[in-house]
């Protein structure tokens, strides 16, 4: 089964790919997995991994589709949102 999110991003899913994801193919050869983006006509390369996962968490990253997970606290009974930042 295909996952929609992995490590706080959201993966992009395409049925036109026979991985399942934008951007990512099998190397047929190594047996390993390509993550690549296009810009115009040029081919930017992201790297290869072992699973089309991996591949395809590297290509979110990439495009930026970074979701930082939601993280809240209680205490004294309100409810807290932390941040990464402290500005």
């Amino acid at each position: 089964a295909l996952l929609a999110e992995a490590e706080g991003l959201k993966l992009h899913l395409s049925s036109g790919s026979s991985t399942g994801y934008k951007g990512v193919r099998k190397h047929t050869q190594a047996g390993r997995f390509v993550a690549c983006r296009y810009a115009g006509s040029r081919t930017i390369y992201i790297g290869v991994f072992d699973s089309a996962v991996e591949a395809a968490v590297a290509y979110a990253r990439t495009v930026g589709e970074y979701q930082p997970p939601i993280v809240a606290a209680e205490a004294e009974g309100l409810r807290l949102h932390l941040s990464s930042s402290n500005s």
